[in-house]
């Protein structure tokens, strides 16, 4: 871990490359998604927004709770470290690439599991990826 001020803020201390795979996956999902709102509208809009935010609303889970800069709380672990995980998002997206009649059927919740893969590779790109049970970055 690279500490990155004396209250003890961390961020990963994923190698270089790594990150910059990541980064290279965040973009060209960011510009996926970006297609797809385009091309269905409707509810795929929503979806993506949802979808975009959801990882990060873990965070409330912690409100109220004391914690140092860059630390969470440790009680929003659990969550954050579930949402934060990409196999998640990708399973739903191979479900619903199998199931509905065509592509206007799974467009909103692959949409949707597409924009929340995009938020943890721009994350991991950044150099954000799971916490440890008190809340510092792994």
């Amino acid at each position: 871990m690279a500490r990155t001020e004396p209250t003890g803020a961390t961020r990963s201390s994923t190698p270089a490359s790594l990150r910059a795979v990541w980064g290279v996956l965040g973009a060209f999902l960011l510009v996926w998604d970006v297609f797809e709102v385009v091309k269905h509208t409707g509810w795929v809009i929503p979806a993506a927004a949802l979808g975009a935010v959801l990882p990060d609303l873990s965070r409330l889970a912690g409100l109220g709770q004391a914690t140092r800069p860059g630390q969470l709380a440790p009680r929003a672990v659990p969550l954050y470290n579930l949402l934060h995980r990409a196999v998640i998002p990708f399973a739903i997206m191979i479900v619903f690439s199998f199931l509905g009649d065509g592509p206007e059927d799974i467009a909103a919740p692959f949409t949707f599991a597409m924009s929340w893969l995009t938020n943890i590779a721009i994350a991991r790109a950044l150099g954000f990826g799971l916490r440890t049970p008190d809340g510092w970055q792994r």
